[in-house]
């Protein structure tokens, strides 16, 4: 396609492999493809056993979940560290990308995934590319790991209640992953404060 027609959003962090835009390109050759990923690989996977998981969680996350979600044309987050976007769908979605709001108050948090609904309710689908990888830094350290995940936990929380009216419109096993995904995280934190509970009431 002419030059112009596509966005490539890149993380300061992430360093893509030399093929990365001729994989990605040809899967938007669809008009109604809005917006397509790359496959994440932690870039510092070698420093620690911590990056090591997270590398092995983006594998899973990219090679079993957007895998899973790509079948259907709707990747429910197109990560920011390796996206495509259609220019056009994009410009006509920035207003409403711009003034993102959340119960009354500004949110610029998990602007990726919040991108990505945005699309799919405009009717674009959205795709998973394997072959363009991406490789990105991750948190080396517990606590940096945690915080990072407590703010996409409150994106996913938060861009699932602006995209339940989507819900309806896609494959119910996309419904099915959507409810997993924010009740899986819920039911853990339950568990473990359960736990906490009994240990402190008797002991044991």
């Amino acid at each position: 396609r002419s030059a112009g027609d596509m966005v490539l959003n890149v993380d300061s962090d992430t360093i893509l492999a030399s093929d990365v835009i001729r994989k990605l390109v040809p899967k938007m050759q669809d008009p109604a493809v809005g917006a397509a990923m790359g496959q994440l690989t932690a870039r510092n996977r070698n420093d620690s056993w911590l990056t090591r998981l997270i590398d092995m969680e983006y594998w899973l996350a990219c090679n079993e979940e957007r895998a899973a979600q790509a079948r259907f044309g709707a990747v429910m987050c197109c990560c920011g560290p390796c996206a495509i976007y259609r220019r056009s769908a994009l410009a006509s979605l920035l207003d409403q990308y711009e003034s993102q709001y959340f119960r009354g108050k500004p949110s610029d948090f998990g602007e990726d995934r919040h991108l990505t609904i945005l699309m799919l309710k405009a009717g674009f689908r959205t795709e998973y590319v394997p072959s363009a990888i991406a490789a990105t830094v991750v948190p080396n350290k517990l606590g940096p790991y945690l915080r990072q995940q407590l703010r996409w936990a409150r994106s996913t929380f938060r861009d699932t209640l602006l995209g339940l009216r989507l819900l309806p419109n896609l494959n119910r096993f996309l419904t099915l992953d959507v409810v997993g995904q924010n009740l899986g995280p819920l039911l853990l934190a339950l568990s473990v404060l359960t736990g906490l509970a009994q240990l402190a009431l008797t002991g044991n």
